[in-house]
């Protein structure tokens, strides 16, 4: 006899088109994931425990590739500077004919949620074509208990067929990869592409639609608590520390990508980490280091040896090695996936051209001004292409998944930051003593220690100086952290060269800033770098 839960599943496949699947597996546990994965030739057994698969030619997401069913409802919701539309039409064709390709195949089911906060969760339905998808998705979102699952009611459902192939002329898309999200029906369509991350971040996208009408701030951040409840939330974009950083023994990790900031606090989107493990070491990073060696971890493209162990120094196959697994493999880890409002917003930077300090405190117009740059750098060689440092500004440390228009979010977060009195910092997690390739990556340990001076206070009553470049103060000495690293110009050699870099990158913040000016106030817009040099 069926479950209701299971009654419920056969009755929502078949209102979205998936009744006739030659098989379903509903709700599969990580031993049956395993064991299906394995023997369909999906991914294999690491020799400590791991689950590895590799994800052929796509091995990161596809952001020209996703498009957002452009309707009514739409229309004057998105940002469609940032969003690519699809027609309803040509999403409807795409429907159609990736249900007909599921036809007969065999399925996995997961019912899952988005939001701890049970005020603004989002029940997620994800059916997939391989069982490692499943598993993936399965640590990645929350779990809920039984008594949720007998009557669950998908709000979002994804199919993820990475064998479809898209037809551009047919489907209204660019290649045969395509993302496609409906966010009136509340419907993702992935097809062909095998990086099981498209999934994590669909859902990611939807909440991002959905939560700011709520007055709930959705943020691509990571999140810890300290024993005294003072919460802390890192904005940054991949490889900038989210994940290093927030993974702090003497605090509770909230979660390591994706939270909401709602009247009832920080709440965690997800119910796992999806954490980058190229040159993961057990002495830098021990609780994430651990995490790839146990029992349920998905790694994603990591090269193994003869033994079947991850050399986790190979980036061969990509420098995006990753590992998937549940929030409770890290031993501080919250088990709500909540906590109260911040204390401390710090915003991560990883500035290969060796200019920003490496821990500068901000005002709330300033803090603003830097959550819509949404700057980094990618550095040479981890790209085709690129052969020297490259400034990247990902508006709001996210505009991939950003449907809204930045200023909404922007607006948003400084009105919380203003309610609630939160402290603001910039962190550079780069290059010192020169721009890559010249200087050295910051220290961890620096990194460590300045992030630690500023969330138990210790930075109150320090001595600050204004930045010549950039504005925003920066301290003249921490204990703990060599004094000469807080002033990027005098790690330089040649300090004319960092007074050029340093023009160099001011002049990009006011380039990229353009097109935000007409939706920012006044002491925003004042908070730009490069002020003095360009009056010079």
């Amino acid at each position: 006899m069926e479950s209701f839960g299971e009654h419920n599943l056969k009755v929502g496949l078949e209102t979205i088109g998936l009744g006739h699947a030659a098989s379903v597996r509903y709700n599969l546990s990580e031993a049956q994931l395993y064991q299906e994965a394995i023997r369909r030739g999906e991914a294999e057994l690491t020799a400590h425990g791991a689950l590895r698969a590799i994800t052929g030619q796509h091995t990161g997401r596809s952001p020209k590739d996703k498009f957002v069913v452009r309707d009514a409802a739409t229309e004057d919701q998105i940002w469609w500077d940032n969003n690519k539309p699809m027609s309803p039409a040509h999403f409807a064709v795409l429907h159609a004919d990736m249900l007909a390709h599921a036809k007969d195949r065999d399925l996995f089911v997961q019912d899952l949620v988005g939001g701890a906060d049970v005020d603004y969760a989002l029940p997620t339905r994800v059916v997939t074509e391989f069982a490692w998808h499943s598993l993936f998705i399965r640590n990645l979102l929350i779990r809920p208990d039984r008594a949720t699952l007998a009557d669950f009611a998908a709000q979002l459902t994804i199919i993820d067929l990475p064998s479809f192939r898209a037809d551009p002329e047919r489907h209204g898309c660019r290649t045969e990869t395509a993302i496609a999200c409906d966010l009136t029906r509340g419907l993702i369509l992935i097809g062909g592409t095998s990086y099981a991350g498209e999934m994590k971040k669909s859902v990611f996208t939807v909440l991002n639609y959905l939560l700011p009408e709520k007055g709930v701030m959705p943020m691509h951040c990571s999140a810890n608590v300290g024993p005294e409840g003072d919460a802390a939330v890192f904005f940054g974009l991949s490889g900038t520390g989210k994940t290093t950083l927030s993974a702090d023994p003497t605090r509770t990790l909230i979660g390591d990508d994706e939270h909401g900031w709602g009247e009832n606090g920080i709440f965690n989107f997800e119910g796992g980490c999806y954490a980058k493990t190229i040159r993961l070491s057990a002495e830098a990073e021990p609780e994430i280091y651990e995490t790839t060696r146990r029992f349920g971890t998905v790694l994603e493209n990591v090269v193994l040896n003869e033994e079947g162990i991850p050399d986790l120094d190979d980036g061969s196959l990509t420098e995006n090695t990753r590992a998937a697994y549940p929030l409770h493999f890290i031993p501080n880890a919250s088990e709500s996936g909540m906590t109260g409002h911040p204390q401390t917003i710090i915003m991560l930077t990883a500035d290969a051209f060796g200019v920003m300090p490496p821990i500068a405190r901000l005002t709330p117009d300033q803090a603003m001004y830097h959550f819509l740059s949404g700057y980094t750098a990618k550095v040479a060689g981890t790209e085709k292409g690129v052969t020297e440092p490259e400034a990247t500004f990902s508006t709001c440390f996210g505009a991939p998944f950003m449907p809204r228009h930045p200023a909404e979010y922007g607006n948003l977060l400084k009105a919380l930051i203003s309610r609630h009195g939160v402290e603001c910092w910039l962190v550079n997690t780069g290059w010192t003593g020169g721009a890559y390739g010249t200087g050295r990556r910051m220290p961890i340990k620096a990194t460590r220690r300045l992030l630690s001076a500023a969330l138990k206070g210790e930075l109150e009553n320090a001595e600050f100086r204004s930045d010549a470049n950039f504005g925003f103060a920066v301290p003249v000495a921490v204990e703990g952290v060599d004094s000469a690293i807080l002033d990027p110009r005098s790690t330089w050699a040649d300090g004319a060269a960092y007074d050029a870099q340093a023009r160099k990158l001011a002049e990009m913040f006011i380039n990229n800033f353009t097109k935000f000016e007409d939706h920012v106030d006044g002491p925003v817009r004042d908070a730009a770098p490069g002020l003095k040099i360009a009056a010079e």
